[in-house]
C-alpha cells in the first residue's frame, strides 16, 4: 500500500514529496499545538478564580442562592476543576494559533495569494467559535439550567448539585456550541480540498435540515422546545451560509462542468424511464 497517497492533498501539481517529509511536518504540527496548549493552559491557571466565577454566573441568573449550595465531595475537587477550567480556557485562547498550525499543514502547496486567506479564515473561525460560546452562555445555558432546576423540584427532589458535575456540564455545553458554530469553516476546507461543492450542498439541503434537528435533539441536554430550537435554527442558518461560502470558494469552471454532468445524468435517467 502506498501510504504517501494519504497526504496527496498536500502536494502541488508539479511536485510530490516523500512520505517521511509529510510525517515530519505532521510531527512538527503536533509539537507546536501541544506547546501552545500547555503555555495557554498554564497562563489560564493563574486566573482560575475568575474562570470559576465566570462559569457560575449562568447559575446565579437562575437562582443566586444556588451558587453557595454547590457541594464539593472530592478532596482534590478544587485542583481538578481548576485544571479542567484552565484547559478549556487555554484551548479557547489558543484556538486561532491552533487553526493556523493546522492550516499550514493542510495547505503547504498554496500560492501566496491563497496563503493570505489563512489568516482571515483563522480569524473568522475564532469569531464563530466565540460567537457559539457566547450564544450558549448568555441565551441557551441559563434556560437549560433553569429547566433542570425546576424539573428536579417538580419531582419533589432537592436540586443539590456538586461542583464537579456542574462545571463539567457547563464547560462541555459551551464548547459544544462553539464547535457546532465552526460548521462553515469545516465546509470551506472540505470544498477547498475537493470533497464538497455548492451543488451537493443545495441538493442535500432537506436531508441536512432533518439531520441537523435530529442531532440537535440528541445534543441538547434539555427536552425543552425553546432550547431545542435555539440549537437547531442557528445550525440551519449556518448551513445556508455554508452554501454561499462553497460557491465563493469553488472554481466556476469546475462548477459548470459538474452542473453539466448532473444534467446529463438526469437526462439519461429520464430517457431510460421513457423506454420502459
Amino acid at each position: 500500500m502506498n501510504y504517501s497517497r494519504l497526504f496527496s492533498f498536500r502536494e502541488s501539481e508539479d511536485a510530490s514529496r516523500p512520505l517521511l517529509e509529510h510525517l515530519d511536518d505532521l510531527r512538527r504540527m503536533v509539537i507546536k499545538i501541544a506547546i501552545t496548549l500547555v503555555v495557554a493552559m498554564v497562563g489560564s491557571f493563574f486566573f482560575r478564580s475568575f474562570l470559576a466565577a465566570f462559569i457560575q454566573k449562568p447559575l446565579m441568573i437562575v437562582d443566586p442562592t444556588r451558587v453557595g449550595s454547590l457541594q464539593s465531595l472530592g478532596v482534590a475537587d478544587s485542583m481538578t476543576i481548576s485544571l479542567e477550567l484552565s484547559f478549556y480556557a487555554g484551548f479557547i485562547l489558543s484556538f486561532p494559533l491552533l487553526l493556523y498550525f493546522v492550516g499550514e499543514f493542510l495547505f503547504p502547496a498554496l500560492s501566496r495569494a491563497e496563503k493570505r486567506l489563512i489568516l482571515p479564515v483563522t480569524a473568522g473561525s475564532f469569531f464563530l467559535f466565540v460567537l457559539g460560546v457566547s450564544f450558549s452562555y448568555y441565551v441557551v445555558l441559563p434556560g437549560t439550567l433553569d429547566f433542570f432546576f425546576r424539573d428536579a423540584k417538580a419531582m419533589h427532589w432537592v436540586p443539590t448539585w456538586t461542583v464537579r458535575d456542574y462545571y463539567s456540564f457547563t464547560t462541555q455545553f459551551l464548547i459544544a456550541f462553539g464547535v457546532a458554530f465552526e460548521m462553515p469553516i469545516v465546509v470551506l476546507i472540505l470544498v477547498k480540498l475537493g470533497f464538497l461543492n455548492s451543488t451537493t450542498l443545495r441538493k442535500t439541503r432537506s436531508i441536512a435540515i432533518v439531520t441537523i434537528f435530529t442531532i440537535a435533539a440528541f445534543i441538547t441536554p434539555s427536552p425543552d422546545l425553546m432550547t431545542y430550537l435555539l440549537m437547531g435554527v442557528p445550525m440551519v442558518l449556518l448551513y445556508e451560509v455554508c452554501i454561499l461560502l462553497a460557491r465563493w470558494v469553488e472554481d466556476p469552471a469546475e462548477e459548470l462542468i459538474l452542473e453539466q454532468r448532473v444534467e446529463r445524468n438526469l437526462s439519461a435517467e429520464i430517457e431510460k424511464k421513457g423506454e420502459f
